[in-house]
């Protein structure tokens, strides 16, 4: 019996959650897991898609027509308060995840038994934002695995994704995006993520500087792999890797404005490309209370 709950909260990402799900079921150690997924104001097929699956695919789904989005974390935050297993998996619907990546997570809280943590999985990730490397994620060529949905050779990143956790074995300190593995009670116990940062941005910087705060411990390890398609819904909602939509610009410029106002300056990376702990001048907590 699985001791883990995967969350996916999407917004009109329906051809990547396709393949998000498909990863899930076919490539985890534990089959059986328990899969919610949460879709907020899709307008791609996504509802009827959820609808017609769930049993095919063994997932539990919850539609929402909000006028004030809850967003990416406020799609967490839902997600999380159904979860009855003892660890979440917060995965975006942008993934196609490799084989027993989520063993290979729980294993790391076996070395780790009373710290309140989270853990990721090492990332693979197409080059389209024009980067040379960053810790914790492999860049590489667009038409290395495949830059979108329809030219994806799964079979390709499998079998690569394997052979590079068979020769590497390293942890870092380190997270990629709030895409990993917690004990359910210390997701409680920080409290989630800041509605403040609805719909989108800055709330995985805020959720992680409030965690070290309070002393959570961080690793990214190498034996558990995922490829990521990278910002399909928060910067490239259509697939054009070459514009993004200027409500989202605006959206984000919005959520740093009030990251600012809460920390009272941008954050602060240590050698990792991680964030630095930071207190909060605004005078709320570390620990959010939903």
């Amino acid at each position: 019996m699985s001791k883990i709950t995967h969350c996916i909260s999407s917004f009109n990402n329906l051809n990547y959650l396709k393949l998000a799900v498909k990863s899930v079921r076919e490539n985890s150690y534990y089959k059986d897991s328990p899969l919610i997924i949460h879709a907020e104001n899709c307008q791609d097929g996504t509802d009827e898609w959820l609808e017609e699956n769930h049993k095919k695919w063994n997932f539990k789904y919850y539609i929402e027509k909000n006028e004030t989005p809850r967003g990416i974390g406020g799609g967490m935050n839902f997600c999380a308060d159904k979860v009855k297993t003892e660890f979440i998996n917060f995965l975006h619907a942008d993934f196609y995840v490799g084989k027993n990546w989520d063993v290979e997570l729980l294993n790391i809280f076996d070395k780790y038994p009373d710290q309140r943590m989270m853990v990721f999985s090492h990332r693979v990730q197409p080059n389209i934002f024009n980067e040379n490397s960053r810790s914790g994620t492999i860049i590489v060529p667009m038409d290395e695995f495949g830059e979108y949905h329809h030219n994806f050779d799964e079979t390709y990143f499998l079998e690569w994704s394997e052979q590079f956790s068979e020769i590497n074995d390293f942890e870092i300190r380190k997270s990629e995006g709030v895409s990993g593995l917690i004990r359910k009670e210390d997701w409680d116990y920080i409290g989630g993520n800041d509605d403040r940062f609805a719909p989108a941005y800055w709330e995985d910087a805020d959720l992680f500087i409030r965690m070290l705060n309070e002393n959570y411990k961080f690793v990214l390890t190498s034996k558990s792999m995922v490829y990521h398609f990278a910002s399909r819904a928060s910067r490239f909602p259509d697939d054009n890797l070459t514009t993004r939509p200027i409500n989202l610009a605006e959206i984000e410029q919005r959520s740093t404005q009030r990251f600012i106002e809460k920390y009272g300056k941008l954050p602060e990376r240590d050698e990792h490309d991680f964030y630095i702990p930071l207190p909060i001048v605004d005078g709320s907590p570390n620990r959010i209370k939903q």
